[in-house]
């Protein structure tokens, strides 16, 4: 039953709105649903607060200019196991091109175990099973203007499917990061999933329907298909902030940001996170997520990481993050990155 309601929340937004007094909520009113699932074991150790700090190859998801500060060919693969042992993965890659620009590519994917099919006649199960799940695929060139201010976009292909009918649409994301000369003060800004809407499709709206019942002698195995309502992608939209209040002072960093939420689906929330760093090798990570948002799970965060680096060898970035989730399973998560 509980793989049954994340599928729904995940797959395709079918919560039923939360009525507060005389307003209604948007939740759940966006397909793709999966697209909102944040990742990078950094980012998610500080809370999400990374619209502005990032700084390598996850740029395809929080800001593609934030691609431009990658400066060598680098990698990071994301693994978390999701609210009800859905899984959900993500790999990106960010290749700098002298003169050109930097070029980023990335892959989402959630998946889980596949499901018996229940119908009202058979409510305890058919015996068949079927399976759901949902991918993004992404293309993005980021480049910096200035020696201060850098700018990016994104391409990206959804798909999403469960049992015989699937859904696909195209969506675009650009963002901005400029360093100010206040102290380095960074100001990041992205728009995300701005798209097409999508709609179910497959045989399993297909049925077979009487048009006329009131007339005798008809022919009551008419084929007709069910029309889906299509629904619109999870734009996001992010503004954040962040300084290294240290200065790497003493081989010391002590990064602090901030990002202001406006969803599509949702009220607007703010990101909180901290990171505190040790001759850039040994991190220590919190935050706080999804600040003022109504009726939200989420909450706390805390991780670490270790980035090694060795001569002639890919340096070695291992990032963990712990995220609560109130009433569902805390989640925990990892990150493995490499620097060519």
């Amino acid at each position: 039953m509980n793989k049954m309601i994340m599928l729904c929340a995940f797959l395709y937004g079918v919560f039923l709105p939360c009525v507060h007094g005389q307003s209604v909520s948007k939740v759940g009113t966006t397909a793709a649903g999966f697209l909102n699932i944040e990742v990078g074991s950094r980012a998610i150790g500080m809370g999400g607060a990374y619209t502005t700090i990032v700084a390598d190859p996850t740029a395809v998801f929080w800001n593609p200019a934030g691609l431009v500060r990658s400066p060598q060919t680098s990698t990071v693969f994301h693994h978390t196991s999701w609210l009800d042992e859905i899984q959900f993965n993500f790999a990106a890659l960010a290749v700098p091109i002298s003169g050109f620009g930097t070029i980023g590519l990335g892959a989402t994917f959630l998946t889980m175990d596949d499901m018996e099919r229940t119908t009202l006649d058979q409510p305890d199960g058919t015996g068949e099973m079927f399976g759901a799940g949902s991918y993004a695929l992404s293309a993005s060139y980021a480049r910096s203007l200035t020696d201060r201010f850098s700018i990016g976009g994104s391409f990206k292909y959804i798909h999403e499917y469960i049992y015989h009918s699937s859904a696909s649409g195209i969506a675009f994301d650009i963002g901005t990061h400029y360093v100010s000369q206040f102290n380095g003060l960074m100001i990041g800004m992205s728009i995300t999933n701005y798209g097409t809407k999508m709609q179910m499709s497959g045989r399993d709206m297909l049925i077979q329907s009487d048009i006329s019942p009131l007339v005798y002698g008809n022919n009551e195995n008419i084929n007709a298909n069910l029309q889906t309502d299509a629904f619109d992608m999870p734009l996001m939209f992010r503004v954040g902030i962040a300084m290294d209040l240290l200065q790497g002072r003493g081989d010391n960093n002590l990064l602090m940001a901030l990002d202001a939420m406006h969803p599509n689906d949702d009220v607007e929330n703010l990101n909180l996170g901290v990171e505190y760093g040790y001759k850039q090798t040994v991190f220590l990570r919190a935050g706080y997520k999804s600040l003022f948002a109504r009726d939200s799970e989420q909450g706390v965060t805390v991780g670490g990481g270790l980035h090694l680096k060795w001569v002639n060898l890919p340096a070695l970035y291992v990032d963990y993050a712990y995220q609560t989730f109130g009433v569902w399973d805390n989640v925990q998560m990892f990150t493995l990155g490499l620097e060519f």
